[in-house]
């Protein structure tokens, strides 16, 4: 017996597509029009990693949004944008502690969200998406 309500279920998955690939997008544009490209790309210098990863970090983000958002193989996109997180928890946020309000941020909000992606995962595509994974 299962206490998932089948009528509400799938909407909630596609709610919570919508939601993670507007994140996603909001992400990459913060990277694109606020710290640029390049000012990106110097960070990720200035933390040991390679400048091109701030690059291919900005399209991931990008692409895999808009994967999310139109429903394009979301589980396998979400389980692919997991490492992002980590990545940003790893490299950037966890040092700074738990909570988000931390200075420098925390890692509470990419550890929710990459959570969050693992839910996608298991709870699959939802209505609307244009290519089932």
């Amino acid at each position: 017996m299962t206490s998932t309500d089948p009528r509400t279920a799938p909407y909630a998955a596609l709610l919570l597509r919508l939601t993670l690939g507007g994140l996603f997008l909001a992400h990459a544009g913060l990277k694109l029009f606020v710290f640029t490209p390049a000012g990106t790309a110097a960070f990720f210098g200035s933390l040991g990693l390679p400048p091109a990863l701030g690059y291919a970090v900005i399209a991931v983000e990008a692409v895999g949004g808009l994967a999310l958002i139109l429903g394009l193989y979301a589980r396998l996109v979400a389980l692919a944008l997991v490492p992002v997180l980590i990545g940003a928890i790893v490299t950037v946020h966890g040092a700074n502690g738990f909570f988000a309000q931390n200075p420098g941020g925390g890692w509470e909000f990419a550890g929710f969200w990459a959570v969050m992606l693992l839910v996608q995962a298991g709870l699959g595509d939802g209505p609307y998406a244009l290519r089932r994974a």
